[in-house]
Order: structure tokens, then C-alpha cells, then sequence
């Protein structure tokens, strides 16, 4: 029965249109950031990045100098002011600076460079401009590569990929400049550049443009870039001393700002070499945002932000050195009061929606919160009568115990086993992997249910040995069955870190080298296998020996190491993996703890202190640091307790936030000023959808009753599951999971014959309420709506549903109706 006709689509219009609505949209007034007026400018402060704020010294006709300008106004705010001043130097001829704060040399000398305001103050800096004549041997390394990389020649859709681009290769992001170098000087018969007349080289007839070029001009005949280029070709070609000092880190200035929407800060980056030298790097720096709905960065490192409210992380990166700067864009409403925080949770989130003036919505009521607790901890819809004994009981503890009770129930960790099973790729590739995998799932729901410490639930997988039989968490090493899976998935799942592209090169967005990837390599490099006792499966052991892993590049032999740790000399009968369980359980691993709590506090906000969940590089900051920090530490100071850690989040205010907008917080997605509503899991609305119509789902070979949820893997064949995004088990990343709307799910809703069988089912719930002659159609609603939403109907939509029930000429069909019309409702789809 398709159901369209007019009375079912008009009822399940006014459902649709009462269900999550929204507080009114803010006008564009309220929406711009509102910084408090800053007062009188009372000085300025000149920063140059080298130590020292009143006298810089320049050495040579290549160095340049980008100043950093910063207002200070009597409310002790800082501004950028760098383009917004006047430059003069005394006398002239030694130095030359531009309306950006770009200054540069013209000629041995002393200068006096005053810096001044239309407002009044000004400044002064003392330069000094040292062997301007002499012209030192250009190094390829230092400054050539940068070069390349500044202007996109070796990234990855240029000369950077891996089969090059129109017969010339570089190295990506200059990661290797020796083989730069061969490719550059050496192929081809040296024919991109002429030392001989360097102005005819290729290479620079084509970077200007002057010949046909697929890139485009990248630079002009008097830049930078072309006199250094041009004056290594007439050199030369030198590669330069093998003992050139090198980049050992790089600093931007200023680290963090509070900025204004549609306001500019110019950043300065100065490189540390490893001789103890400086040098200004901002114009050959590369920059990038990690929210670019927030903020946006010209390539000489002007960064503009947008409207939005919150922190945007902008990325610096130079060679292999990478920082951040962080600025932080607030609303600016003046908060008298905020929620009473139930926990430390509430004070640091609470204390950043105060700096942002970003005013929190109110606290969600009793259906919703019971609704989205059972959700997001049991995995499933309140049953009647919970929801019933819940919406009675005047307590005021009431939440809390609602919290304990569903961290006890087996829902609670048939929930999480889910999660956990599908990161770890419990995936029955083949009918003779079912033992196996139905051991792995029932090992995972059992630790998760006896509360295992998380460090001790790692190190059994991550150490794991054995047959699968015998010991369950084995079933781990049959997916990931390379060393380079094992150190990937490992990095992802338990560290929070994409480490794969380290495999090949240093990490374009980390400090992470191939070094450290196959140091973390040897931690697995004594991990054998031969056959099993079961059929097809295989027995982990432990291969005595010392622990190395060989760097491919290097053709070293690496020990293992933690990532940012001391090499370990593992003891030959020790298994390394254990080291490696050791390393990272230690409570001041700076990784383990918050990669956890990321995950799981996605979990239950939807969204990560950093985002994605497992991407937590120094470039990708949390948007409040001190609140995953002080999380984390929680964390490991309760002994790995991961239902202390959900029961600590769900306590919170924060958590217990409504859904509905504010007229302020509409658009905000990073700060947790309201709950963020989400479409139920695949497994979770399945299963609600079976809660509702009283019809379940019957899985192959699985008891009667079996939640979707509690499946112990993927392969139970379910088109339901499918179109709404359940993974496949491929991967370690939890974006396998798809959470987009799509055409196909909404059909699936209305006329699939999979919810029409369950609407239609004698034994459903439509046919139990039309046949209870002891109830009135008022009982059944007040039931439905109960069940649906853990709430009862308002009077209005009461109202509605008794009249369509009057109207109808078969009631059975009435109320097939209308629990249709709620299955499509936002507010039975969505957790909010």
C-alpha cells in the first residue's frame, strides 16, 4: 500500500513542518562580530621575529624583511596595523619598504626606519644593512627548493606527482632536494637551465611566462625569485656545502590573535636554522586555513576572517617545518550569566563561549534529553516504559541515574562494540572468517560491558597472539596483515594520527618523516604467522630477534621508536608490540588519552574538539585546547575508564544543551554552544524504525530480537543498512560512515516494501492498537508519540491524529497512516 493519498500526506506534512524547528534565523547585525571599542591607540610595537623590537641588522642583498605592526589601544587590546601605517627611513638609499611592512636593502648602511599613524603614535627601529655587495653561493637546498614549492611547481597536481608533469619530475612538496637537484641539472642533459646565458635557461623562460608554459607565469623578471634562480644558473649551478646549516624549525608571529570579522593580521615567519641563525621566511612560507568558511590567507600571509564566530588555525609551513597561528574570531555579546556548570567540562566550554560572547541555548527538557542520552549511550530508542517511569519521576538526580542505568545495560556495550568492530575492521570476507569474527565482536562487547581499562582493551589487540580461537583480538592482524596496515591503522585508531603519507615522504602537513614512520615500522617488524587451528585463519606469534624496520629511502635499519619518543632497545624475548602498548599507555603520552576522548567526544557532540576525529596534527588544533586537554587527563587519571569518560560527558551541561538556536548561535558548529542535531546511525534508526512499527527485522542465523546494532559484522545482507550508510569495515576511519541524505533513503521510507511489510504486519504495533478495543484512539496516540519521541503529543497535533482516525474508513489503515507519517518526521530521524 503506497500511502499518498490526500489525508496521510497532509498529516505527514504538519508533522514534518512541527517537528525540530528552528529559533529565527539571526539578522546580519547580530551575526558580525563585535569586538569591544578598544579605546585610544595609545603606542605601536614593531616586531621583526629576531629577538630583538628596537635594532634589526641585515646581512646581504637577498634577505628580506617583513615587520609586523601591532596597535596597542587602552584596553590593552592588540590590532594588526602593519598596512595601515607610514614607513619613513633617514637616511635614504639603505633601505626600501613597502606599504605591506616588506622591507629590503639597498645598500650597506645605517638607517633610521620610523613607523607612525594618522591616530598619532608612532616607533622607531634602528637598521643596520651589512655586505650588500658581497654575493655568497646560492644553496640549493635553502633556496632553490623553496622556490618550487612556494609557487605549486612540486605539488601534487604539478611536476610534485609521482609521474611528473611534460617529462619533468620533482620531488613532492620538495621533500628530497638531491633528486630535485638530478632532475633539474642532470636529465635531459641538463637542457632546463644554461649557465652559459642564464636567461635563456627553460626554466625561466617558462616561469615568466616568455615560453608556452601548462603552469602559467609563476613569477616576473624582476622578482625575487627570478634574480636568486637566475644567479644559482650563473653560479654554476652549485647543490652547496654538504654542511650548510639546515631548517630546524620555524616560528610565526604572532602565535594567536582576537580578531574582528572582516578584520586582517599580517603574519611574519621566521626559519631557525641549525647553526643558530634566523632568517625571514614569510614570502617563500606557504599558508592554508583549516577552516576556510572562517578565514582565508593571501600568499604573502594576510589573513582575512569571514563572518563566522570561533577559531580558525592557519597552517605555516616552510621546508619540513610547519607552525600555526591561531586567531580567534568572537561575537562579542556581552553574557551576564551563563549555565550552572555540573562539571569541568562546563567551566572550560562555558568559559570559551564567554570570550567569544557566544551565548549558549537553554537546557534541553526531560523528553530530549532522555531520547538523546539512550541514543548516544545505548543505541537504541527509550522503551515505553522508560520513557514513562523517566517523564514521572520528580527527582532532580534523575539524569544521572538515567545515565548510570544505561552505562550498565549490555545495549551500552552492544553500542560501542559497533563502533569499535567496524574500526577494526571485524569484516567476514569469507564464510570460514565467521568464527572469528563472531569471537572478535563478542570479545569487544564483553571488555566494553566489564568496563576493560582502554589501555589494556589496546594492548590486547595491538599485542595480540595466538589463535583466533583461543584469544579473539587476533582476528585484528587477519585485515591488517602488512606492517605498513599495522602501523597506519595503529597511528589512526589509537594515536589520532593520518601517518600515511610518511610511508613515501615527510609528512606535507606534520613533522612526521619517513623515519619516524618506519621506526614506528619495527614496533611490528617481529609479527609472524603460519596456519591456525581453524580453517583459513592464522596463529600471531612473536619471532625473537632485535626489532628493526628498513627505511627504504635511507636503507637504515630503524629502531623502534615512538613518535616524537627515544629509540628503544627492546630485550630480544620482549615483543616489541608490548614496548609499543608500554609507550603508549604511559599517562604523559601527549597522544593516546586525547585521541581517545576526540573519538568518542564526536561520539556524543557530533563533531570532534578536532576534526576529523583522527587527524590530530599540530596543524589541524583543537577548537579548545585546554577542554581536550583537561578531558584527556581526566581520562587517564580515572585509570582508562571508558565509562567514567561517558558518564563524564553526559553529565555535563554541555551535553544536555537544546538543540534549538538561539538567536546568536545558529550557525555555530566548532563551540558547542547548542547541541547539533545528527540523522540516527544506519543500525540505530533500523532498529527505531523496528521499535515503532513492533515488527523486527530477522537477520540470518542470528536469535530473534537481534538488534541491527548488535550484528557482529557487516555482512548481514540489509538494503535498509545500506542506503543509510553503514560501513563497510574497509578501513580504519570512521568516515566510512555516511551520515548525507540522498533520494534513495527518502523513497526507502515512504514506499519500500521493507516498511510497508512492517506497517502492515498483523503482529505490529497499527494492528495491536486497532484491535485493543479497551483503549481509546487517544491512549494509542498519547502510545505512539511516547514511543516515537519519548514525549506526548502536543494538543494540536492530538487533535490532528484523532480526527484522521475519525475520518477513516479503516482504522487498521489509520493508524498504518500515521505511524508512517512519524517515521518521516525530522524529529523521530534525527538525535537532537
Amino acid at each position: 500500500m503506497i500511502r499518498t493519498h490526500a489525508l496521510a500526506t497532509a498529516f505527514v506534512a504538519f508533522l514534518l513542518a512541527a517537528s525540530l524547528g528552528h529559533a529565527a534565523e539571526p539578522d546580519a547585525e547580530s551575526k558580525k562580530s563585535r569586538l569591544p571599542d578598544p579605546g585610544e591607540l595609545t603606542s605601536l610595537a614593531v616586531e621583526t621575529g629576531h629577538g630583538t623590537e628596537a635594532r634589526l641588522e641585515i646581512r646581504g642583498a637577498d634577505t628580506r624583511q617583513q615587520l609586523l605592526v601591532t596597535g596597542v589601544y587602552a584596553s590593552g587590546q592588540g590590532r594588526d596595523l602593519t598596512a595601515e601605517t607610514v614607513y619613513e627611513s633617514q637616511p635614504e638609499g639603505v633601505i626600501s619598504i613597502d606599504a605591506s611592512g616588506m622591507l629590503t636593502p639597498l645598500d650597506d648602511g645605517s638607517a633610521i626606519l620610523r613607523v607612525r599613524h594618522e591616530a598619532g603614535p608612532s616607533a622607531e627601529l634602528a637598521v643596520t644593512v651589512r655586505d650588500f655587495d658581497r654575493q655568497p653561493e646560492v644553496h640549493f637546498a635553502n633556496h632553490i627548493t623553496p622556490i618550487f614549492t612556494k609557487h605549486g611547481c612540486n605539488g601534487g597536481g604539478c611536476h610534485g606527482k609521482s609521474g611528473g608533469q611534460n617529462g619533468f619530475r620533482l620531488s613532492l612538496l620538495g621533500f628530497e632536494p638531491p633528486e630535485d637537484y638530478q632532475f633539474l641539472v642532470k636529465e635531459a642533459r641538463g637542457r632546463r637551465v644554461f649557465p652559459a646565458a642564464p636567461d635563456r635557461s627553460l626554466l625561466l623562460l617558462k616561469a615568466t611566462g616568455q615560453l608556452p608554459h601548462g603552469g602559467g607565469e609563476r613569477f616576473t623578471e624582476d622578482s625575487y625569485e627570478y634574480r636568486l634562480m637566475r644567479r644559482w644558473i650563473a653560479q654554476g649551478l652549485p647543490y652547496g656545502a654538504e654542511d650548510a646549516p639546515t631548517v630546524d624549525r620555524i616560528e610565526v608571529f604572532p602565535r594567536e590573535r582576537i580578531m574582528d570579522a572582516h578584520a586582517q593580521q599580517q603574519l611574519l615567519v621566521i626559519a631557525h636554522y641549525t647553526d643558530g641563525s634566523t632568517q625571514d621566511v614569510t614570502r617563500m612560507a606557504q599558508f592554508e586555513p583549516n577552516a576556510v568558511e572562517m578565514a582565508e590567507v593571501s600568499p604573502t600571509g594576510v589573513v582575512t576572517t569571514i563572518d563566522q564566530t570561533g577559531d580558525v588555525a592557519v597552517m605555516v609551513r616552510y621546508q619540513a617545518q610547519v607552525d600555526v597561528f591561531r586567531a580567534t574570531i568572537p561575537l562579542g555579546i556581552q553574557i551576564e550569566s551563563m549555565p550552572q556548570a555540573n562539571n569541568f567540562i562546563d567551566e572550560l566550554a562555558f568559559a570559551k563561549l564567554k570570550q567569544l560572547g557566544l551565548p549558549p541555548s537553554e537546557l534541553c527538557d526531560d523528553a530530549t534529553f532522555l531520547r538523546r542520552s539512550t541514543v548516544a549511550i545505548a543505541g537504541r530508542l527509550p522503551t515505553l516504559e522508560e520513557s514513562q517511569e523517566f517523564m514521572a519521576d520528580a527527582s532532580e538526580n534523575k539524569r544521572d541515574r538515567l545515565i548510570d542505568r544505561l552505562l550498565g545495560s549490555i545495549d551500552y556495550a552492544e553500542n560501542f562494540a559497533n563502533k569499535w568492530a567496524t574500526v577494526l575492521r571485524n569484516k567476514r570476507v569469507q564464510d570460514t572468517y565467521k568464527h572469528g569474527t563472531y569471537a572478535f565482536h563478542m570479545w569487544i562487547r564483553n571488555s566494553l560491558h566489564q568496563n576493560m581499562p582502554y589501555d589494556q582493551f589496546v594492548r590486547e589487540i595491538v599485542a595480540a597472539s595466538g589463535d583466533i580461537g583461543r584469544n579473539p583480538p587476533v582476528a585484528w592482524y587477519r585485515e591488517v596483515n602488512e606492517v605498513e596496515e599495522q602501523v597506519e591503522d595503529t597511528a589512526q585508531l589509537f594515536l589520532g594520527m593520518r601517518i600515511q603519507c610518511a610511508r613515501c615522504h615527510h609528512h606535507p602537513f606534520e613533522k612526521w618523516s619517513q623515519k619516524d614512520y618506519y621506526s614506528l615500522a619495527a614496533f611490528f617488524s617481529q609479527v609472524q604467522r603460519k596456519e591456525g587451528e581453524l580453517p583459513s585463519e592464522q596463529r600471531i606469534f612473536h619471532n625473537p630477534g632485535k626489532a628493526t624496520a628498513k627505511n627504504p629511502k635511507t636503507g637504515e635499519n630503524e629502531l623502534p621508536t615512538g613518535l616524537g619518543d627515544e629509540p628503544q632497545e627492546v630485550a630480544p624475548d620482549y615483543d616489541p608490540r608490548q614496548a609499543l602498548a608500554d609507550w603508549m599507555s604511559q599517562p604523559d603520552n601527549p597522544f593516546f588519552a586525547r585521541a581517545l576522548v576526540n573519538r568518542y567526544w564526536k561520539h556524543f557532540f557530533s563533531r570532534g574538539l578536532v576534526e576529523p576525529e583522527d587527524d590530530m596534527r599540530v596543524t589541524n588544533p583543537a577548537t579548545n585546547p585546554e577542554l581536550l586537554d583537561a578531558v584527556a587527563e581526566h581520562f587517564v587519571e580515572s585509570g582508562y575508564d571508558l565509562k567514567d569518560l561517558v558518564r563524564t560527558i553526559c553529565r555535563s551541561r554541555l551535553f544536555q544543551l537544546s538543540s534549538e538556536p538561539n538567536p546568536y548561535n545558529a550557525d555555530d558548529k566548532q563551540n558547542y554552544s547548542r547541541y547539533f542535531p545528527r540523522r540516527l546511525r544506519a543500525e540505530v534508526l533500523l532498529d527505531s524504525v523496528d521499535s515503532l512499527t513492533g515488527s523486527p527485522t530477522k537477520y540470518a542465523g542470528m536469535p530473534a530480537g537481534t538488534r541491527a546494532v548488535a550484528l557482529p559484522d557487516t555482512e548481514f545482507n540489509s538494503f535498509f543498512l545500506t542506503v543509510f550508510g553503514r560501513p563497510e569495515a574497509a578501513t580504519a576511519c570512521e568516515c566510512e560512515r555516511t551520515s548525507d541524505a540522498n533520494l534513495a533513503q527518502s523513497l526507502h521510507l515512504i514506499n519500500s516494501n521493507e516498511i510497508q511489510q512492517k506497517l502492515a504486519s498483523k503482529e505490529g504495533r497499527a494492528a495491536i492498537l486497532a484491535a485493543d478495543a479497551q483503549r481509546t484512539p487517544a491512549d494509542n496516540i498519547a502510545e505512539l508519540y511516547m514511543r516515537a519521541y519519548s514525549r506526548l503529543p502536543t494538543p494540536d497535533e492530538q487533535s490532528r491524529a484523532m480526527a484522521y482516525i475519525e475520518k477513516a474508513e479503516n482504522v487498521g489503515h489509520a493508524y498504518e497512516d500515521i505511524v508512517w507519517a512519524l517515521i518521516n518526521t525530522k524529529e523521530f530521524l534525527f538525535d537532537h
